[in-house]
C-alpha cells in the first residue's frame, strides 16, 4: 500500500510538470523506466513544459492551447500553440511518440541517407519522438528560433535494432545583433564541450549547411547546431548528449527575448521580417527533412507538422535592401557564415 501511495504521488508530480499526459500513459514509463526509449520520452515531456512555461511567463496575456492527438497508425503527440500573443505572434512547442511500420517512401529516403534496412516481408517496425519547437515573435528586434530533438529506433528482419538521435537549435534574426549571436553560440558550445569539445564545431558547420536555401544562396539564419543519425559512442552517451543540449534551449534564447521585446520597430522594419518570414517558409517546405519525413508518414498530423510556418509571411517581387543597410549587413551574414565563438 505504502509503494501504491508513493506511485501515486509521483504520478501526480509528473502530471503537474507536463503541458499534458504523456503518450505512452504514466504507468508504461514507468514499467519501463530504464529503458532509453522510456527515458527520452520523459526528456522530451519536460523539455515542452520547460519551454512552455519559460514563453508563457514573457507572454502573460496569451495562453498556450494543448491538443492532444492520436494516430491510429500507432501513438500521438502534444502539440502546444500560442498564437497572437503581445510578445510572439506564433509559437508551438510540440511533442510526438509514434510507432508502426515505416512507409516505403520515408525507408527511401532513410536508405538515400546511407542506412542498410533490411525489410521482414516488406516491413519495418519502427519508433520515433522528439520535441520541436518554433517561436516566431512579433517585434523584428526579436529573433525567430527552432530545435528539435529526436530519437529513432527500426527493428530489422532478423530483430536487431537499429537506432540513431538527431536534433539542433537555430537563430533567424531579422536584424543582426552580434552580441545576442555570440550568447547563443557560446551556450551552445558550452552544452556540446561537456561531452567533447570537437562536437560544436562539427555541429555548427552542419547546422550552417543544413538550413542553406540553395535557390537563394542564403542560409535560413545565423545557424547554431544540427546533428543527425548520431549513433556512438554509445546509447547512453548520446542521449546524455542530447539531455544538454535541451537543457540549454531556455538559457540560449529566452534572455534574447527579454532584452528585445520592449524596443521600438517602424512598419519598414516590419515589412523586412515577413519577407524574411517568407524565406523561412521556402525552406522549410522545400528542403527541410523533416517537414518531408512528416508529410510522407501515413496518420501524421498535418497541423502540427506546419505549426513551424508563420502566421504571416511577405513574397515581393525582386526585392533588394539598400548597399550599407541593416538589412544588407544580415544578408551578408546569412551568405558567409560567422564564427561566433573565437
Amino acid at each position: 500500500a505504502l509503494a501504491a501511495s508513493r506511485e501515486d504521488e509521483e504520478d501526480k508530480e509528473l502530471r503537474q510538470r507536463f503541458m499534458a499526459p504523456p503518450v505512452s500513459g504514466l504507468r508504461e514509463l514507468r514499467r519501463r523506466r530504464r529503458e532509453l526509449r522510456s527515458r527520452m520520452e520523459l526528456l522530451i515531456m519536460e523539455t515542452q513544459a520547460e519551454v512552455c512555461r519559460a514563453l508563457a511567463a514573457l507572454d502573460p496575456g496569451a495562453s498556450f492551447s494543448v491538443d492532444t492527438w492520436e494516430r491510429k497508425e500507432g501513438g500521438g503527440g502534444i502539440s502546444c500553440v500560442l498564437q497572437d500573443g503581445e510578445v510572439f505572434e506564433k509559437a508551438g512547442v510540440n511533442v510526438s511518440v509514434v510507432s508502426g511500420l515505416l512507409s516505403e517512401e520515408a525507408a527511401r529516403q532513410m536508405r538515400s541517407r546511407g542506412k542498410s534496412l533490411k525489410a521482414k516481408d516488406g516491413e519495418l517496425p519502427f519508433c520515433a519522438m522528439g520535441v520541436s519547437s518554433v517561436i516566431h515573435p512579433k517585434n523584428p528586434h526579436v529573433p525567430t528560433m527552432h530545435f528539435n530533438y529526436r530519437y529513432f529506433e527500426i527493428e530489422e528482419a532478423d530483430g536487431t535494432k537499429q537506432w540513431w538521435f538527431g536534433g539542433g537549435t537555430d537563430l533567424t534574426p531579422t536584424y543582426l545583433n552580434e552580441e545576442d549571436a555570440v550568447h547563443f553560440h557560446k551556450t551552445l558550445k558550452e552544452a556540446c564541450d561537456k561531452h567533447d569539445l570537437k562536437l560544436y564545431p562539427k555541429y555548427k558547420k552542419w547546422c550552417d549547411d543544413y538550413f542553406y536555401i540553395k535557390h537563394r544562396g542564403e542560409r535560413r539564419g545565423i545557424g547554431g547546431i544540427f546533428f543527425d543519425d548520431v549513433d556512438s559512442p554509445s546509447k547512453e552517451e548520446v542521449f546524455q548528449f542530447v539531455k544538454s543540449c535541451a537543457k540549454a534551449v531556455v538559457p540560449c534564447y529566452i534572455p534574447i527575448v527579454k532584452k528585445h521585446r520592449h524596443d521600438s520597430f517602424t512598419p519598414e522594419e516590419k515589412l523586412w521580417q515577413q519577407l524574411r518570414r517568407g524565406r523561412y517558409v521556402e525552406f522549410n517546405l522545400v528542403y527541410d527533412r523533416g517537414t518531408k519525413f512528416g508529410l510522407l508518414t501515413p496518420g501524421s498530423r498535418i497541423e502540427s507538422i506546419l505549426m513551424s510556418l508563420p502566421l504571416t509571411a511577405r513574397w515581393e517581387y525582386m526585392h533588394t535592401p539598400p548597399e550599407s543597410s541593416k538589412e544588407a549587413e544580415i544578408l551578408e551574414v546569412l551568405r558567409n557564415p560567422k564564427d561566433w565563438v573565437h
